[in-house]
């Protein structure tokens, strides 16, 4: 069994590496153990949201059922014949990730198998909270490690940072949601095209969320600190583009930051790590 768990998460840590290499970056600067457990997770998330958004050839409801039906078989029988499921189930019971945040996770990604619009803040927030905010919730869990605590106190932090991530996503992959998928997260897209105006407004309400998530960054253990400064540093710049980008060519184009960019951002948030202004 020892030697299937190293693959099961060098697995996970390929999926991550192959999908975002600015995450992987980030992940690098935790200890290994931490690495692993995060992989994993990533790994996991991925994958489901691969599911529901890419596999347009095939029956994505089916194997989504069979997704969430074999996580729950290796949750009891403690093994999976697929890594992902294995590493990622082996990491929630080393952490105790609670089962509410996995049930609404998967109860956000079934939702996009048939939602295409969001019609009002409160079906958007929670879309959200199972998409991206319990997300942070399930790595919050690992980087405590064990202490309830710490983990109430950075609770809210967390989220935020995960609704700031995934609401950048939405605007960067505007497009391709827009056009490709026919599906509309922002609500004020319902109701009108997608101008300045409005491109202000979520970029304001964006921004508020990454005040309140670099409140609790600060407060992170360790590494983990700057692990997670690292990707926030990433994102942030991402807004920082798509804001200085006219609402016509994000419709246009994915609004992407570059690699000379990544690594400047990565010496500044070491720094910053090193000096502890974060």
């Amino acid at each position: 069994m020892t030697l299937y768990n190293e693959i099961s998460f060098k697995t996970s840590k390929l999926i991550t590496k192959a999908y975002s290499t600015s995450f992987s970056i980030a992940v690098s600067f935790l200890n290994l153990e931490m690495q692993s457990a995060i992989y994993s997770i990533y790994g996991f998330v991925r994958f489901a949201d691969e599911i529901v958004d890419t596999f347009h050839q095939v029956n994505k409801k089916m194997i989504f059922d069979n997704f969430e039906k074999d996580y729950y078989e290796t949750i009891t029988n403690g093994i999976s014949m697929n890594p992902v499921l294995h590493s990622y189930a082996l990491t929630v019971k080393k952490y105790n990730i609670p089962a509410h945040l996995i049930e609404s996770f998967f109860k956000s990604m079934r939702a996009d198998l048939d939602k295409l619009n969001y019609n009002n803040d409160i079906e958007l927030k929670e879309y959200i909270y199972g998409s991206a905010d319990v997300v942070g919730l399930m790595c919050l869990m690992v980087f405590v490690d064990g202490d309830p605590q710490l983990y109430n106190k950075l609770e809210k932090p967390a989220m935020k940072l995960g609704s700031a991530f995934q609401k950048v996503n939405f605007l960067r992959d505007l497009k391709e949601d827009v056009e490709q998928l026919d599906r509309r997260y922002f609500p004020e897209l319902t109701i009108g095209a997608f101008d300045e105006a409005t491109k202000n407004i979520l970029i304001t309400d964006i921004e508020a969320d990454f005040c309140e998530a670099r409140k609790g960054i600060r407060e992170l253990p360790g590494k983990s600190k700057l692990a997670v400064f690292i990707a926030f540093v990433y994102y942030k710049q991402l807004l920082t583009n798509l804001k200085r980008t006219p609402a016509n060519k994000i419709m246009q184009s994915r609004i992407r930051v570059s690699d000379p960019t990544k690594l400047l951002l990565l010496g500044k948030a070491y720094f910053k790590y090193q000096f502890n202004i974060i």
